[in-house]
């Protein structure tokens, strides 16, 4: 089994095509001689009735024989009304009856036996004829040799002949079949062989045919050019990443060489405050990176029934934001998702908005057939249309927000799509009024029963709340 397995698809296809040639073979050849012998067998007999009909016309005209004819392999008895043996032919002198069918018959009977006690180890065909005369009935019986097994020996011959032709041509053919359909197949291993991580250029060609191994083709392109597409988002996140984790550590290293120059003059406190600003912004882009790749794996929290109205509320209850936070919320909107996940989205938007408002953030939250939206608006700046798409990529920032937030990451609105996205909804940039409005749909869990709902292991629903609240500093916490 284990050298089968080895065995090339080309190897293992011929062979399985031979077999299966040799077995059509074995089953017509084994029908043919059948047919043949069958066809051999009614000959022999309707022969042996011809040459007793032609004894018993001899004994109407002449009377009893004393001897009867021989013939290649017959033998012959015959024996009056009393059964007594009157003649045989010369291989039966002083043998026994050669069989005995009964008595009583008006016609002829045929039989094929094996093993008769004249004729151990043999089959022959063994006829039993009445010859009724005028003194009684008489009885004939003569035997010839059965045809073999096989039947006529040169038609075995053909037979076996042509199945080992078919055989060898089904190889042939298969071998060879197989080899064509598969020159594309190497041709397309020897492209991928071709391939590195660093040369990702590379393209299978496309086969002459439209086929399955087209559709192959086309698949293993589609899928070099996301794998290209991925290493090189990897290796601008790469970049991108390493330029902004470099940023902190140099300004670090500045100011702790300054200090250490002239450590007499250095007002360390100052200077320890302006490391701990930066220590912040390492650890928020760090935090930000690990989420990135969280994302990236596939790796997400546990999926359960989330009061997406509470939770909003604690959110925003949670802490202080330095500008007027309006809320409207509608009650019992529940969704299947990640909670720390969802919390995390609704931060990065909270702190996004935050961040470019001049005076309030309004979060809105409604329930629509099947989905729940979430609105988060800002009374800043706004985002040009063109540029609404591509503050979700990493570590873009726009003029403003850079003007605004100077250590910002890049990273918060990135992952806040993407956790949308591993809850299977949306999150975009909207026409607004004034400022920037981001909206996040995502599929709404179907009410419950209110038996369910009053056992709800969230405990009680909070109901919709209209409120403005302003609150203290302003989050260090930097999103894109």
């Amino acid at each position: 089994m284990t050298a089968w397995r080895r065995c090339s698809i080309r190897t293992r296809l011929t062979v399985a095509a031979s077999a299966v040639m040799a077995l059509i073979c074995a089953v017509g050849t084994l029908l043919a001689l059948v047919s043949a012998r069958g066809r051999d067998l009614e000959y022999q007999k309707a022969a042996l009735v011809a040459w007793a009909m032609r004894v018993i016309e001899r004994m109407v005209i002449e009377g009893p024989p004393d001897a009867l004819p021989d013939g290649p392999g017959r033998a012959a008895q015959l024996f009056d009304p009393n059964r007594r043996l009157v003649a045989v032919s010369g291989n039966m002198a002083g043998r026994p009856p050669m069989a005995n069918f009964g008595s009583g018959s008006a016609t002829y009977q045929t039989r094929e036996l094996c093993d008769l006690p004249d004729f151990p180890g043999q089959c022959r065909i063994v006829i039993d004829v009445p010859v009724h005369l005028a003194n009684g009935t008489w009885r004939l019986y003569a035997a010839a040799p059965s045809p073999p097994w096989y039947g006529n020996p040169l038609l075995l011959a053909l037979l076996v002949g042509g199945s080992v032709l078919l055989v060898a041509v089904t190889a042939l053919g298969t071998y060879w079949a197989v080899s064509k359909t598969l020159e594309p197949v190497r041709a397309i291993g020897a492209k991928l062989d071709q391939i590195t991580a660093s040369d990702l250029g590379h393209r299978v060609p496309l086969p002459k045919y439209q086929d399955e191994l087209e559709d192959l083709t086309r698949i293993a392109n589609r899928t070099l050019d996301r794998a290209q597409a991925a290493v090189e988002q990897q290796l601008r996140f790469a970049s991108d990443a390493s330029h902004d984790l470099r940023s902190p550590l140099t300004a670090m290293r500045v100011r702790i060489e300054d200090a250490l120059m002239c450590p007499e003059e250095t007002d360390w406190p100052k200077t320890a405050a302006a490391l701990l600003d930066s220590v912040e912004r390492l650890q928020d882009l760090v935090t930000d990176l690990l989420q990135i790749s969280r994302l990236d794996a596939g790796v997400g929290g546990r999926h359960e029934p989330v009061d997406l109205t509470a939770l909003v509320a604690s959110e925003l209850d949670r802490r202080p934001r330095g500008v007027l936070v309006a809320r409207d919320l509608a009650p019992q909107v529940t969704v299947d998702g990640d909670r720390i996940g969802l919390a995390r989205l609704l931060i990065n938007l909270l702190d996004n908005a935050e961040r470019h408002a001049d005076t309030t953030i309004a979060v809105v939250l409604r329930a629509e057939p099947g989905t729940a939206v979430l609105e988060v608006c800002d009374d800043g700046d706004g985002i040009p249309p063109e540029q609404r798409d591509s503050v979700f990529q990493r570590f873009v920032r726009l003029d403003a927000s850079r003007q605004k937030d100077p250590g910002g990451t890049g990273l918060g609105l990135s992952i806040a799509r993407q956790i949308a996205e591993k809850h299977g909804g949306t999150l975009t940039v909207e026409d607004s009024p004034c400022g920037a409005r981001f909206v996040l749909r995502v599929p709404r869990r179907a009410p419950e029963p209110e038996s369910a709902l009053a056992g709800d292991e969230h405990g009680g629903r909070e109901p919709a709340e209209r409120s403005g609240d302003r609150g203290g500093e302003r989050s260090p916490r930097s999103t894109g």
